[in-house]
């Protein structure tokens, strides 16, 4: 095996170019899910310091800090026992596992999505009201249970969200693209919260909103496939095409394709039925109104 990875040119293995622009398509993804997850959570963070700072309860802020910090540490658990669960399993009950991360994750994704929709816009309000309540009572214990429930809600989604794209690509990648995604959404979020920045929230998510729409029925399609192989879902038809030659999973555009909504060059039937009827559904919930997306831009500080 040790051969398999000698090269004629010192330091640079035979693949190392297309691994790296895979690696890059498979961090855009990640990316996005941090950005969007992200950014949800700082806007959360920030509602909470807006409301301290104008009740002029500025002490309790190390509370809702703690709450952040707390809520971060379980996710980050969170995402690491997951993926730790997966490593550890093989064969078929690598794949059921797989299979079951990756429609969960899809179904939470939507649900998120939707409840957003339907609930965006008291959001905000039920924030405020909640930590003005916990403000006046003084106990830093409600203000630390705000923020950790807030926080922790959108953590252990984007951890599930990232483990499920790291069965799908390259770990490293999901990795690097999501702690680079929260990184951008933490400096978006203290923009606005300190009003030296101006983003149009709604336009942000209605776009990310259909991103992820898309994202997830990847997720559904993959996770049948991986059904497919452990022999749960038959595949009806395999493959239903075959587009390896004119579009292979490899190239840059079928890496970036696949890493973002779970391209398949020689897709099942079944695949192709979950993916198309996923669409359809969550298309047709959707029809009357465009996606609503949550409406938490703090307000400046002071």
């Amino acid at each position: 095996m040790y051969d398999d990875i000698i090269t004629a040119i010192p330091g640079k293995a035979p693949g190392a170019d297309k691994l790296a622009v895979d690696g890059d398509r498979q961090v855009a993804a990640a990316f996005l899910l941090a950005l969007r997850e992200g950014l949800e959570a700082a806007l959360i963070v920030g509602v909470t310091l807006s409301v301290l700072a104008r009740m002029r309860r500025t002490e309790l802020r190390p509370a809702a800090w703690t709450g952040v910090a707390a809520a971060t540490a379980i996710s980050l658990g969170a995402g690491v026992a997951l993926y730790w669960v997966g490593l550890e399993l093989s064969g078929r009950a690598e794949e059921i596992f797989e299979g079951v991360t990756m429609l969960l994750a899809a179904g939470l994704l939507t649900w998120m999505i939707i409840w957003m929709r339907t609930q965006g816009r008291r959001i905000q309000q039920q924030l405020e009201a909640d930590v003005r309540e916990a403000a006046l009572r003084g106990h830093r214990r409600a203000v630390f249970a705000v923020t950790f429930l807030a926080v922790l809600r959108e953590g252990v989604e984007l951890a599930l969200f990232l483990t499920a794209a790291a069965f799908r690509v390259d770990a490293a990648a999901t990795l690097t693209g999501g702690v680079a995604g929260l990184a951008i959404a933490a400096l978006l979020g203290w923009g606005l919260y300190t009003a030296t920045l101006r983003l149009n929230v709604r336009t942000f998510f209605q776009a990310t909103g259909w991103l992820l729409i898309l994202f997830a029925a990847g997720l559904v399609a993959h996770g049948v496939h991986e059904f497919n192989e452990a022999g749960l879902i038959p595949a009806l038809v395999e493959p239903v095409w075959d587009l390896s030659r004119l579009l292979p999973e490899e190239t840059a555009i079928g890496s970036l394709l696949k890493a973002l909504f779970g391209y398949n060059a020689n897709p099942s039937l079944s695949e192709v039925l979950a993916y198309a009827g996923y669409l359809l559904a969550v298309t047709a919930a959707f029809r009357p109104t465009t996606l609503r997306p949550a409406n938490v831009a703090p307000a400046p500080n002071g």
